[in-house]
């Protein structure tokens, strides 16, 4: 009797001391951001007060998140892909590297900005502008660029620039656009043309904004609200336009990873960039998303959709073409 009361007495002491470990065990968190980083940083700061997990980020252009989680197939080393266009997280779902979750919040997204299998969730919307240089179209009695032909003009040449589509989401998203705009076959003798105007392909979506701001470039093709972002921080010769026979659009995703080490906290995170009042903290840090989530209210120097001449844009196609339309676009524009 004595044997089996000291017994149960031990594994009642084993069991408190098991689940008091697992109760203090440390929270974390690792994610990989690909939107800017102030705003990454804006809601990680909110999160982890909120709930006490500990964050930490890597922050790469949407291409180079795609093949780190390739790479790390077998052994995920982040639990979150945090920002960057849809299309190249539906061409990781179509690789098998994302893991389906429902947050209870995608209920205030619509179903347009949200993967019907749960693999990825919308977050902001964003859409394709020209962005010139000011004080360069006047130097060169050029108007504001309002057509894909205007950037064929002989004054355009070597001063353009857009984000390389391999490593860039936004590049990416340019490539699609003109490939749905224009037919694919088309498309590519536009990309052809254009490439003897471009003077740079750099890896960051943003980075061009920058290069048009500093006047090392006449114009880019860049998402409009990075250009708003560079015009409050001083870049006051940048100018937005938009293409008249159309223009494409981001949507802006979040998912878990297939094989999240942390995946309690991952659907935590999730949950919470869904929420109206933490979509709408990108603005008080100077980016000019539209939120999905139907109830947030968005900057006031947004650019709408509804505003604008946006294509039929299929982020479905384009994500399970990606793979292929980029071989194309190495071998036929930049003729490697």
């Amino acid at each position: 009797m004595r044997t089996t009361v000291y017994r149960l007495t031990l594994l009642t002491a084993v069991f408190m001391l098991m689940a008091s470990c697992s109760m203090n065990r440390k929270r974390e968190l690792t994610i990989y951001v690909g939107l800017y980083e102030d705003h990454a940083i804006k809601v990680i700061e909110s999160f982890q007060k909120e709930t006490g997990i500990k964050v930490s980020y890597v922050s790469l252009s949407n291409g180079e998140i795609f093949n780190r989680i390739r790479a790390e197939r077998e052994k995920p080393g982040s639990s979150v892909w945090f920002g960057g266009p849809s299309e190249t997280f539906i061409h990781a779902r179509k690789e098998g590297l994302l893991r389906s979750y429902f947050s209870k919040n995608a209920e205030f997204i619509d179903t347009q900005y949200k993967d019907r299998q749960g693999y990825w969730t919308g977050i902001y919307v964003g859409s394709i502008a020209f962005v010139s240089n000011k004080a360069w179209l006047q130097e060169n009695g050029l108007a504001y660029p309002h057509s894909w032909e205007d950037l064929l003009k002989p004054q355009y040449k070597g001063m353009i620039t857009m984000p390389d589509p391999r490593t860039s989401g936004t590049g990416y998203t340019i490539l699609g656009t003109l490939v749905q705009l224009l037919g694919e076959d088309e498309a590519f003798l536009y990309l052809e043309k254009l490439h003897e105007q471009v003077n740079s392909y750099p890896t960051s979506g943003s980075v061009p904004g920058r290069y048009v701001g500093s006047g090392q470039a006449g114009a880019a093709i860049m998402f409009s609200h990075d250009a708003v972002k560079f015009y409050k921080e001083g870049f006051h010769d940048i100018f937005v336009s938009f293409p008249e026979e159309g223009t494409g659009y981001e949507i802006g995703a979040v998912a878990i990873i297939k094989g999240a080490p942390q995946l309690e906290e991952a659907k935590l995170f999730v949950d919470w960039v869904l929420k109206r009042e933490i979509q709408e903290l990108g603005k008080k840090v100077g980016n000019f998303q539209i939120p999905t989530n139907r109830e947030a209210l968005p900057p006031d120097e947004a650019y709408h959709l509804e505003d604008l001449n946006v294509i039929q844009f299929d982020h479905q196609w384009a994500g399970e073409n990606r793979e292929r339309l980029l071989k194309r676009w190495v071998k036929e524009v930049l003729k490697k």
